[in-house]
């Protein structure tokens, strides 16, 4: 008990020694001195609230002073309050007025002014997409800032700016049908921007250093073509640009580069024979065995045909060739009658048949088998292509012509093999038969004679 009583005491003198103020900052030797300085500060407290309550009672009036000002103030303030919504109404009435008077006054003009914003708005998007934007690149921003003034009703267009609306509109007609030749950024075939001189033929076609340029609105600039068109185009170009005066030849897009874009998408002929892949390669591959076989061929039956024509002359002496291989039969068998000649004849023709036909069954196959692979590479590659759509739907036509053409690519390859095979084959078999034929004529006119000798004899 005696030591919470001591607890609560020092609890108690804590709390009036941070209450006492400077006071309880003095140490306090015993509990009697800490008495006296409680004691002391709150009289001295108790001072303080006294002087405090009498300088609120001194100020009294002047608070009261105060207020009454702030109240006129107020009071003063509420009338010019009103006193200016007053005279915004009045002004209000006045604009009303005057914007109605304008509008009459303005008439037709107003119509005028809407139908030149929307000219100039126009005029904006065709110069963006203009090729002569490279040449005159300011009139855009010019252009933008005249619609914006025509849209506000504050401002009104000055003569010499619609004026310039319609330069512009001339200048666009004017330049539309000249050659001209100019300096300008260009970006070139490696990404790199350079500074050339370029020969505008018109809003249809840009050239420098005899290339092709391609004109990208969006960020107003010339850019050289990946990939450009055929020589003779590029001839005309090169061509266009040494001018000076009279008429010169020049290939023009009428779409204003649309075509020379397409050109740069479309693949070369490398990148065709490249979709049809293995069953290309393969076609490709049998042709090329199929033209060598026939060229052989033709060159073999050509000499043979020259050593045939040259022994048909001379019948009398047996060659190293097949007719004279057959004379030689008919010399070597001078006492043989027209029967037994005809047979031996007929056997010395057969061996040489073969040899006039010889890798001609393997030409055939080829003119055969070419388009057969050529359809199994489009069915494989239509088959791809359903698969596709089958995980990725058909919202996509570019896909799906994509893979049509790609697998249509081996059917084209398989036609061209096997059209000139026909033709090939079809020639070396006629020159086959043509010798067939001498020999057969050569061995029954023979026949005749050795007849009309034993008839004699």
């Amino acid at each position: 008990m005696i030591k919470t009583v001591k607890a609560i005491s020092a609890v108690g003198i804590a709390a009036l020694i941070a209450f006492s103020g400077p006071v309880a900052a003095q140490e306090a030797v015993s509990t009697d001195q800490l008495l006296r300085q409680v004691q002391q500060g709150r009289v001295k407290d108790a001072q303080e609230n006294a002087a405090r309550l009498e300088e609120f009672r001194r100020n009294r009036a002047q608070q009261q002073n105060m207020l009454a000002q702030m109240r006129q103030q107020q009071t003063r303030e509420e009338a010019r309050s009103a006193e200016l919504e007053a005279t915004f109404e009045v002004n209000d009435v006045a604009i009303a007025e005057l914007e109605a008077e304008l509008a009459d006054r303005l008439g037709d003009l107003k119509e005028l002014f809407g139908v030149l914003q929307q000219a100039a708005g126009d005029a904006r998007g065709n110069f963006d997409n203009s090729l002569t934007q490279v040449q005159f690149p300011d009139r855009s921003e010019w252009l933008t800032s005249f619609a914006q003034k025509m849209g506000s009703t504050t401002r009104m267009p000055t003569l010499e700016e619609i004026e310039r609306v319609w330069f512009e509109l001339q200048r666009e007609m004017t330049e539309s049908g000249k050659v001209t030749t100019f300096s300008a950024s260009v970006v070139n075939a490696n990404g790199e921007e350079e500074t050339r001189n370029v020969t505008r033929v018109g809003v249809f076609n840009a050239v420098s250093d005899g290339k092709f340029l391609e004109f990208v609105p969006g960020s107003g600039r010339l850019v050289e073509l990946q990939r450009q068109p055929a020589g003779r185009y590029l001839e005309l170009a090169s061509d266009i640009q040494g001018a000076s005066s009279g008429l010169t030849a020049f290939g023009v897009d009428p779409t204003r580069g649309q075509l020379l874009a397409l050109l740069v998408q479309s693949p070369s002929l490398a990148e065709r024979i490249a979709q049809g892949k293995e069953v290309g390669y393969v076609i490709i591959a049998l042709g090329v065995i199929g033209v060598i076989i026939a060229l052989w061929r033709l060159l073999v039956l050509s000499s043979t045909g020259a050593a045939v024509k040259k022994q048909s002359r001379n019948l009398n002496q047996a060659g190293n060739n097949p007719l004279g291989r057959v004379v030689k039969v008919a010399l070597d068998n001078p006492n043989v009658d027209v029967e037994g000649l005809e047979l031996r004849l007929g056997e010395a023709i057969l061996k040489e048949t073969p040899k006039f036909n010889k890798m001609l069954p393997l030409l055939k196959i080829i003119s055969v088998v070419a388009p057969l692979l050529g359809l199994l590479g489009t069915v494989t590659g239509m088959i791809v292509t359903f698969q596709a759509i089958t995980l990725y739907g058909a919202g996509d036509p570019k896909m799906m012509a994509g893979g049509i053409s790609t697998a249509l690519v081996t059917t084209v390859l398989g036609l061209v093999v096997a059209i000139p095979m026909v033709f090939l084959h079809t020639l070396v078999s006629s020159r086959a038969r043509r010798l067939t034929q001498i020999l057969q004529e050569e061995a029954a006119g023979m026949l005749s004679e050795r007849a009309e000798q034993q008839g004699h004899a």
